[in-house]
């Protein structure tokens, strides 16, 4: 691999790593060593088909030290921006608060770095100022439009709300919603956000404290900037270039790297809840016609509203010649299942027409809304901020609303209008119902099947270079997964580093002889029930892992009086909560055991005494009757594949392989791997997820 790095960048590289070793008292690492230099020829390639790196990191091996090391001095040589992505803004803030600053003062470095988020993680200073000034008694737009762009749904705390605009008066606070001084929910925090579209930007009276701003204002021209995977996939849903730096001028690391092809699905569905829509085009066309009287003095600007009005209508009444057509296909769904899925997400050739309809109508309306608000920002413009009506920056912050719904409904509508074709993978598409009986709700859903082709258009074939890593990114023991989910080129380096644990002495597998398999679901559960109380130690750590919510429900409420005096099950407490209380009890010598779902078997750092047990209590298969994986199924079924080795088995795989990982967290640990579902010995595919796993020591009839 040709590289553009000079010796002195090397050089730079080398004696950063050897100042970080001495000031942190360390020895130098086989693994640590081989991802620097790794990272380094992949960033530095002069081959521009070798610019995408993969690198599975296991614990231990000191990755964030590691790919800073590279990366920092390589972007500054290429003169281009790092941006570090991670899956948590948890892990963002590690970086700024601890790993950054510390790597930075023992290397001696100079880099300015910033933490990154998205709009909706900082207050909007005037909508907290149109909370706070109707508790003041005064006249405010919100007493107009309380049904306007407030959702109902959210709640108004009012002495939270004054505390925050005492907070920011006095500079005591930032505005950033992480850094308050206690947890705030999104119900009281959902109220005090604005999307772009509702931001008045420049002509805002609040423009010099926003607290978004602000934040953006302080990391122009900084080396490095910390994001994580939702803020990139919104930057490409821009087309890239607006939240964060052009892709061509920017190296991407993305660390828990095995989350960014799923957080790219997520972020790209779309959905229509069909009642709740029309109502709310209802009430758009009665605000348009209030509209009218506010602004009489300006024809223009009242003929367009009328129009925007009648526009509005006509959308709702598409929608409603809509309704019966999906509700139809209610009697269609299997019983107490609340979703049809459409096969192919083919919806039919004349609920196409209609879709076809509507997001004609559709973007005429958004290109309206958009003048309307052109013109508002003129009179915004116009106004002293001193003097300007709360009832035109309100109205302003409704037609963004309006706007966001619309383009919203427009990514749904405009997928639905397309003809299918056989060649290429469609979007999946399916219904959901909520109680329609009793006039509940339909809901739209449309999801791309795989984030492939929009990273690899997207992301991969722009960006300048780009790292992944995570401490498991491999299924079955290869990256082929992970490889086609991502739509990683297939030029990308691939390495796989060795972990700095001895497996086979610290660490037993077992699987009790009497285990049962756990597609017996009630047979399965009574079997758990009467037996993981065995595993809890007397005075050490257990984290039992669960596939699905129901079955730590029900094995929860089968535990007998003295067992579940020792757990902790998700959901009864915050995850931190849970953690800390866990913590306090092994502290005590006492036995804490913890029942938590997918979410506990990644990123969950639990050493020595406080983890000696790990408990899986079934095999991490995705949800059969997720309609996304039921429509990937069928796809690849229909293409000569496997959908179960395609799909489950790798999915299952890398779960199985992060759930085994909170064991071993340090090079002194020690403990064992219990797995309560007899299948990894009896089935075939059992002995795959075997050899992928780590090299346990294995007991499967104890």
């Amino acid at each position: 691999m040709n590289s553009m790095l000079d010796s002195k960048v090397k050089a730079t590289i080398q004696d950063g790593y050897t100042k970080f070793l001495i000031a942190n008292g360390l020895k130098s690492r086989v693994a640590q060593k081989k991802m620097i230099a790794t990272i380094a020829n992949t960033l530095g390639s002069s081959d521009r088909a070798s610019h995408i790196g993969v690198i599975e990191a296991p614990t231990g091996t000191g990755k964030t030290v590691a790919y800073l090391l590279a990366a920092l001095p390589i972007a500054r040589k290429l003169k281009k921006t790092l941006v570090i992505s991670t899956g948590t803004i948890a892990l963002q803030e590690q970086l700024i608060n601890k790993d950054l600053p510390e790597l930075l003062a023992a290397c001696d470095w100079e880099y300015k770095f910033s933490l990154v988020k998205g709009r909706g993680r900082y207050v909007c200073n005037l909508r907290l100022h149109q909370h706070v000034k109707p508790i003041d008694g005064k006249h405010s737009a919100l007493d107009l439009f309380s049904d306007g762009i407030m959702d109902q749904s959210y709640s108004c705390d009012e002495r939270l709300y004054r505390e925050f605009s005492d907070a920011l008066s006095k500079g005591d606070w930032d505005g950033d919603r992480d850094s308050w001084k206690s947890h705030v929910s999104d119900n009281d925090w959902g109220p005090l956000t604005v999307d772009r579209r509702q931001c008045t930007g420049r002509y805002c009276r609040f423009i010099n404290e926003c607290a978004f701003f602000t934040a953006r204002n302080d990391i122009e021209e900084n080396d490095c900037y910390v994001v994580n995977h939702d803020v990139v996939m919104a930057d490409l849903g821009l087309g890239g270039g607006v939240i964060l730096p052009k892709l061509d001028n920017a190296v991407f690391i993305f660390d828990e790297g095995h989350r960014l092809a799923e957080c790219a699905v997520r972020h790209f569905k779309s959905e229509c809840n069909l009642n709740s829509s029309i109502i709310w085009l209802e009430h758009i066309k009665k605000q348009c016609d209030f509209q009218v009287a506010n602004f009489g003095e300006d024809e223009i600007l009242c003929e367009a509203l009328l129009h925007m009005g009648k526009l509005a209508e006509q959308i709702s009444s598409l929608l409603t010649v809509a309704l019966p057509m999906f509700q139809k296909k209610q009697s269609l769904k299997a019983l107490n299942d609340r979703k049809y899925r459409f096969p192919f997400g083919d919806i039919g050739d004349i609920e196409r027409d209609i879709a076809a309809q509507i997001s004609d109508t559709l973007r005429v309306w958004i290109r309206h809304n958009t003048g309307i608000k052109d013109k508002l920002s003129e009179k915004l413009g116009m106004v002293d901020c001193q003097v300007r009506s709360a009832e035109l920056e309100h109205f302003f912050q409704m037609l963004g609303s309006w706007q966001l719904g619309a383009e919203k409904l427009l990514l749904l509508w405009s997928r639905l209008e397309i003809k299918i074709s056989s060649e290429e993978m469609p979007f999946a598409c399916w219904l959901s119902f909520d109680d329609v009986e009793n006039n509940g709700d339909i809901c739209i859903n449309s999801s791309p099947m795989s984030a492939s082709l929009l990273l690899a258009e997207g992301l991969w074939n722009n960006v300048a270079g780009a790292v992944l890593t995570s401490a498991t990114l491999r299924s079955l023991g290869t990256f082929n997964s992970l490889r086609a989910e991502a739509g990683l080129p297939s030029t990308s380096e691939f390495l796989a580093l060795d972990g700095p644990f001895n497996y086979t002495k610290s660490a037993k597998l077992r699987v009790p002889k009497d285990a049962i398999e756990a597609n017996l679901v009630e047979a399965h559960n009574l079997y758990v029930i009467k037996t993981i109380g065995l595993t809890f130690g007397k005075c050490d750590g257990t984290l039992a892992l669960f596939s699905s919510k129901h079955q730590m429900l029900e094995v929860f409420e089968g535990l007998s009086e003295q067992d579940v005096k020792f757990v902790l099950m998700q959901g009864q407490y915050s995850v931190g909560e849970i953690l800390r209380l866990h913590r306090e009890r092994i502290d005590r010598g006492d036995c804490s055991v913890i029942f938590g779902l997918a979410s506990f078997a990644e990123g969950i750092d639990l050493p020595g005494d406080y983890c000696r047990h790990v408990v899986v209590v079934k095999l991490p298969f995705a949800v059969p009757k997720d309609p996304l994986l039921e429509a990937r199924s069928e796809w690849i079924e229909s293409k000569g594949g496997n959908a179960f080795f395609d799909i489950a088995l790798p999915f299952a795989s890398l779960r199985l392989n992060q759930a085994c990982g909170r064991l071993l967290r340090k090079e002194t640990d020690s403990g064992v791997v219990t797995i309560l579902d007899r299948r990894i010995v009896t089935k075939r595919y059992g002995s795959k997820l075997l050899d992928a796993l780590p090299p346990f020591s294995v007991d499967l009839c104890c």
